[in-house]
C-alpha cells in the first residue's frame, strides 16, 4: 500500500487573482527549505531512503519541491495531473479569488464538467502511484484527495497550510487519510 505525501507550495509571491504562475517570495522559499531539512531528517533518522519527488508543472510547487530534490540528489518528476484547479476559460485576472472563493463554498457536483474532469484526473493520478513519494501540490488538489478519502462531495474539506503534508495511503482501489497536515492559522473562508 503505496503511501503518499502531499505537500503543499510554499507561499506564493502573488495571489491567486494577482498572477497566474508566481515563484515563492522569501518566506516560502524559507518554507520550503524548512519542509526539505524537516523530511529528509525524519527518513534519515528511520534509516528510510529517499522516495520519488512529483510536483505539480506550476512554479511555485516546483521551487517547493527543489529543496528536498536537492537533498536527496534527485530530480522531480513534473506531474501536470497535480496541478491547481484551472479557472474558467476566459476569466480576467482580478475576477480570480471572487470566482474561487464561491467555489470552494459548494460541491463537486454542482461543477462544470471541465473541474470534475480535472477532478477526476488528479484522483486517478494519485491511485496510480504504485510506491511511496512525496508529491508537491495545491490547496484544492489536497482538497480533492482528502475529501475522496473521506467520501466528501464538498470542495472545502481542508485548510493546508504552507509546506503542510498530509500523508494518505493507496489501498484497494481508495485513498485513505493517514494523518491530516498542518491547518492554516487564518482560514480562507
Amino acid at each position: 500500500m503505496p503511501k503518499l505525501f502531499l505537500v503543499r507550495h510554499g507561499k506564493a509571491a502573488a495571489g491567486f487573482d494577482a498572477h497566474l504562475d508566481p515563484g515563492l517570495d522569501p518566506l516560502g522559499q524559507q518554507q520550503a527549505a524548512q519542509f526539505a531539512d524537516a523530511f529528509g531528517a525524519l527518513r534519515a533518522q528511520a534509516k528510510a531512503p529517499p522516495l520519488p519527488i512529483l510536483t505539480s508543472p506550476l512554479r511555485r510547487t516546483r521551487e517547493t519541491a527543489a529543496p528536498l530534490a536537492r537533498l536527496w540528489a534527485s530530480d522531480a518528476a513534473v506531474e501536470p495531473r497535480v496541478a491547481e484547479l484551472p479557472s474558467p476559460p476566459g476569466i480576467a485576472l482580478a475576477a480570480r479569488g471572487p470566482w474561487i472563493r464561491d467555489f470552494l463554498q459548494g460541491e463537486w457536483g454542482a461543477a462544470d464538467i471541465a473541474l470534475r474532469t480535472w477532478r477526476d484526473g488528479l484522483l486517478d493520478t494519485l491511485l496510480a502511484v504504485r510506491q511511496d513519494s512525496v508529491i508537491f501540490s495545491h490547496f484544492i488538489a489536497i482538497n480533492v484527495a482528502i475529501g475522496a478519502a473521506m467520501g466528501s462531495e464538498r470542495i472545502l474539506v481542508s485548510q493546508p497550510d504552507h509546506c503542510s503534508c498530509t500523508e494518505l495511503e493507496v489501498a484497494g482501489g481508495a485513498l485513505r487519510l493517514r494523518a491530516e497536515g498542518r491547518q492554516l492559522e487564518t482560514r480562507i473562508l
